[in-house]
């Protein structure tokens, strides 16, 4: 699965708040993606604490993985994949 983050929301003191995210999957020609927020409360007196202007994406991506069930993520995208490989629901018109 590959996750990026399209955008941070942080507190004036540089913490961040909430993390934009968007993870996707590709098999061949298909790809199936999901898009989700998660909201932190940034104590800087912690160990770990990173502050935004020292922040590296690898860091936010691993907060995000911490954060989300991916297990449950990726079963969604899984099934997203299949049915656009094989799909059960056909549209269009006999004409």
């Amino acid at each position: 699965m590959n996750y990026t983050i399209s955008q941070l929301d942080r507190n004036t003191s540089g913490g961040v708040i909430q993390v934009h995210w968007t993870v996707s999957k590709t098999s061949g020609e298909h790809t199936a993606s999901a898009y989700g927020a998660c909201t932190f409360t940034p104590d800087p007196t912690t160990d770990g604490y990173v502050a935004y202007d020292s922040l590296s994406e690898a860091n936010v991506i691993a907060w995000v993985q911490a954060a989300i069930d991916t297990t449950a993520i990726e079963s969604t995208l899984d099934a997203e994949l299949a049915e656009k490989t094989s799909p059960t629901v056909l549209s269009g018109t006999p004409w």
